[in-house]
């Protein structure tokens, strides 16, 4: 269950955006959905294989007290890492994750948020059908290049994102400021010129997050990042933002 917990810190808390997700298991599936407290971001993703742990429909709150006992090197060989949980109304809930080193003299009590509330604070999100104008699977070489952009333009906190050509390139700043751009992704296929603005930490940190990358934009006004981990698939939904 440890490598799951990382798992989720990593594409959540460490991206520095999302601190609450929501967790939905059954024998056939595990699911988690997330969001920005700025609604920049809503994550949707599912794991390759059902989490036995991870059964019911909870909250994982506070995620940066997750990650702060993940990595205490009392757990950090032969832990013991286990569900607690109780009973509510004749069902067997899960209510938090017990940490105890291999000798049991250190202990550590990580607490779940109810389903009804985290239910009411992360409503889920229903996407119409998006007709996605690009799709395609970022390089390494190509986010070092978006890097390099930002760092020339770390005033503008969004960029455009539209096609020329067989070219995707992402545009920062305007004519009343300093400005650059560059081709993203050439040859991409497909087309997207709406010139919607995209915001450009959230974007960075989830293409550096590694693994699989896809990614897709719409003239819809909305963009994905896929990112496989190994262990599951997070789907990072973007809405447009005004410039």
């Amino acid at each position: 269950m440890k490598d799951y917990l990382l798992d989720v810190v990593q594409h959540t808390h460490n991206l520095g955006f999302i601190d609450l997700v929501k967790i939905t298991g059954d024998d056939d599936t595990t699911s988690i959905e997330g969001i920005a407290e700025d609604r920049s971001v809503i994550l949707k993703g599912d794991f390759h294989k059902p989490v036995a742990e991870f059964m019911g429909t909870f909250g994982m709150p506070n995620l940066a007290t997750l990650s702060v006992i993940l990595r205490i090197p009392e757990y950090a060989e032969n832990e013991k890492i286990s569900i607690n949980t109780q009973d509510r109304n004749g069902d067997t809930v899960p209510v938090g994750i017990h940490f105890e080193n291999a000798s049991g003299d250190f202990q550590n009590d990580y607490r779940f948020m109810a389903s009804e509330v985290v239910n009411d604070k992360l409503k889920s999100v229903t996407m119409k059908n998006v007709n996605w104008g690009v799709e395609f699977e970022p390089t390494v070489a190509s986010v070092q290049r978006l890097k390099m952009m930002i760092s020339a333009n770390s005033e503008e906190s969004t960029f455009i994102a539209r096609t020329e050509g067989d070219d995707l390139k992402f545009a920062f700043g305007d004519a009343s400021t300093h400005a650059g751009e560059f081709v993203f992704q050439p040859d991409v296929g497909g087309s997207v010129s709406k010139g919607w603005a995209w915001p450009v930490d959230q974007v960075s940190k989830i293409l550096s997050l590694g693994g699989d990358l896809e990614y897709s934009i719409s003239d819809d006004g909305v963009s994905q990042i896929s990112v496989d981990s190994g262990l599951g698939v997070y789907n990072y939904l973007l809405p447009a933002q005004t410039k």
